[in-house]
């Protein structure tokens, strides 16, 4: 049985907990992450004048998806998603996304950066005075460790890969303690985890969240991600209508705990997971380079429950970049607009970056795939914005010329012609296979027990079940760390 280790250490935590006092940092509960009408009074009037990106230790309170939708001020509502009509989507089902837009940083990767390190905090796992937080991502998990690490003011170290857009380095070059670049782009990560095991030994006292294997990754999302689906699905569908499925790019593999959370919630609901035809790991055992940046690849995440999860979708990142021309080009919201789509909705495209892009087109690709009707309703994450991907476009336009109305018509072919190509339902021996790909990784390279591994498939709900019902205690644990100070 494996769970997040939460044996304290009674001194350092008390040390801990006078560091937050000086500090300013009151840490919230998962709770209260779930449903910020819980936050008090004191800590939502003083949000009231604190930018949504602001180094402030309140905005650990922002760390939830029912932020007010404004860059400055602003308190808490409803969640915050967007409903995907059958004008956009050509296809019958209902697609609901929830946007990252509004989390500080601009991505809800933040969210996960706050269940790997917060754990450790409260109980004196860590030592914000003395230790360096390490991120290795391939971009936003790592601004997002960057970032909490400033609100609690501790050092930080930043490792992504040197091809992530120029954005993601810009502004970690103004919030993280120290940044390292590895070579190649989204589909090495190895190279990240190589990395990691340099630190280990030049002589600094680190601890390193690696997001690929910590257990509070999926657990903030199963509580926290997983509540707000259920409630924007809830706010939707009418007698009758059912959930599908969740369908959700690989990445660390932590967003699939609200995946998790759905399929207990919705039964008969499928989960689906999306990776880059250019390199088909999961679909084909294989390798390869692509440019959807934000789903990592080429391995299996430790913390992905292959036994919970029931389709493979390959999506060709050729898609993803010319759609992200259509929905962003003056030209190609033009051409959405007189094929129907309504304004208000073309005016929050951006709000798909290049992973959300991806995730849409797999949406699609579940829902024509299982033949879904208007009683159906898909179910995704657009993970961060084009406010991380300006630099992306200008690319595009010094590499292909500049967007035109011609252009723009092809990619709505392009858009409506969506297809079922490049998937797989799995079964019991093809989820099997994939689960069996974490041994190269996880066994042979990062010194993960083989017993555990075999833990996660054969004692399949005594492995998940027990860390996904921890938030409790861990919430319990916040409580009294924060007295403590």
């Amino acid at each position: 049985m494996a769970m997040i280790d939460l044996k304290i250490d009674q001194k350092q935590r008390k040390s801990n907990a006078a560091y937050c006092k000086q500090h300013g940092i009151t840490l919230p509960t998962i709770k209260q992450l779930q449903n910020p009408s819980t936050i008090p009074t004191n800590i939502k009037q003083e949000l009231e004048g604190i930018g949504l990106w602001d180094i402030h230790p309140k905005n650990l309170f922002r760390i939830t998806w029912k932020n007010d939708p404004r860059t400055t001020g602003g308190g808490h509502g409803k969640v915050n998603y967007l409903k995907l009509p059958p004008a956009l989507t050509g296809c019958k089902a209902n697609i609901i996304a929830l946007t990252g837009r509004w989390f500080p940083t601009g991505a809800h990767k933040v969210g996960a950066t706050f269940g790997c390190l917060v754990p450790k905090l409260i109980t004196g796992q860590f030592n914000p005075d003395n230790d360096w937080a390490v991120w290795p991502s391939t971009g936003n998990f790592c601004r997002g460790g960057a970032y909490i690490s400033s609100l609690l003011s501790c050092n930080s170290i930043a490792i992504l890969p040197e091809q992530m857009s120029k954005e993601r380095f810009e502004w970690l070059g103004k919030v993280a303690g120290e940044i390292i670049t590895t070579k190649g782009g989204e589909s090495n990560v190895k190279e990240i985890f190589d990395k990691c095991w340099e630190l280990r030994a030049d002589g600094r006292s680190i601890k390193i969240f690696n997001q690929f294997e910590e257990l509070g990754n999926p657990l903030w999302h199963y509580h926290v991600t997983g509540q707000a689906l259920k409630e924007a699905l809830e706010s939707e569908m009418k007698p009758g209508d059912r959930l599908a499925g969740a369908v959700y790019s690989s990445g660390s593999g932590g967003t699939m705990g609200s995946g998790y959370y759905l399929k207990e919630h919705f039964p008969g609901a499928k989960m689906a997971v999306v990776e880059a035809l250019q390199c088909p790991t999961l679909l084909n055992n294989g390798y390869g380079d692509h440019r959807i940046e934000g789903i990592g690849d080429k391995h299996v995440p430790w913390i992905h429950d292959m036994k919970n999860t029931d389709m493979v979708i390959a999506v060709d990142d050729e898609d993803t970049i010319r759609l992200l021309r259509l929905f962003n080009e003056p030209e190609g919201r033009a051409e959405l607009a007189a094929m129907g789509v309504e304004q208000e909705l073309i005016d929050k495209l951006d709000l798909l970056g290049i992973s959300g892009i991806c995730n849409l087109v797999a949406a699609i690709k579940f829902a024509k795939y299982y033949e879904l009707t208007e009683k159906d309703y898909v179910t995704t994450i657009f993970t961060d914005s084009m406010d991380l991907y300006g630099s992306r476009l200008t690319e595009l336009t010094q590499e292909r010329g500049a967007y035109q109305q011609r252009t723009a018509d092809r990619d709505l072919e392009l858009l409506s012609g969506i297809s079922i190509d490049n998937m797989q339902e799995l079964g019991h021996y093809d989820k099997k296979r994939v689960h069996n790909l974490k041994y190269f990784t996880w066994i042979e390279q990062q010194q993960r027990e083989l017993s555990e591994l075999n833990a996660q498939w054969y004692d399949h709900e005594n492995y998940w079940r027990p860390t996904l019902n921890q938030a409790d205690e861990i919430d319990q644990l916040i409580s009294e760390f924060n007295q403590l100070g």
